[in-house]
C-alpha cells in the first residue's frame, strides 16, 4: 500500500464531529453526541424550557365612565358623574351600568339582572 495521499478513515474509525450545541468538533468516545457536560446540559435547556410567547393581558380600562352614581340628599342618578349636578354632592356607587335605552336614564346592571347574576364589582 501506499501512503502517499490522505485516506477517509474507516467507518469504525474514531473521527471528528461537531457538537450540536456549540459547533466545535470534537473526537467522540463512545456513543458522545456533546462536546462537554456544559453543552449537553444546554442542548437540554433549549429543548425542555422552549420559550413561549409572553402573555399579553389587557390594559385595564377604566370603570367609572361606566359606573351609575345615585345622590342620597336628592336622589338624581348620574352616568360617570360622581359629584351630584344638583346638590353639589358626592354621589353613592350603585354599580356598574348604562343609560337605559327607551328613558335614557342611567340604570344599573345589578338592578336588572340580580346582584348573584354580576360577576364584576
Amino acid at each position: 500500500m501506499n501512503d502517499d495521499g490522505p485516506t477517509s478513515p474507516s467507518r469504525h474509525d474514531p473521527v471528528t464531529i461537531t457538537c450540536p450545541a456549540c459547533g466545535s468538533s470534537f473526537p467522540p468516545a463512545g456513543r458522545q453526541r456533546w462536546c462537554s457536560d456544559a453543552c449537553r446540559s444546554l442542548a437540554y435547556r433549549r429543548r425542555k424550557h422552549t420559550s413561549s410567547p409572553p402573555v399579553v393581558i389587557a390594559a385595564p380600562k377604566p370603570r367609572r365612565p361606566h359606573t351609575v352614581y345615585e345622590c342620597d340628599g336628592c336622589g338624581s342618578r348620574a352616568l360617570g358623574e360622581q359629584r351630584c349636578e344638583d346638590c353639589g354632592t358626592f354621589a353613592r356607587r350603585v354599580g356598574v351600568g348604562g343609560c337605559c335605552p327607551e328613558c335614557d336614564a342611567p340604570v344599573a346592571v345589578e338592578e336588572l339582572v340580580g346582584p348573584e347574576l354580576v360577576v364584576f364589582r
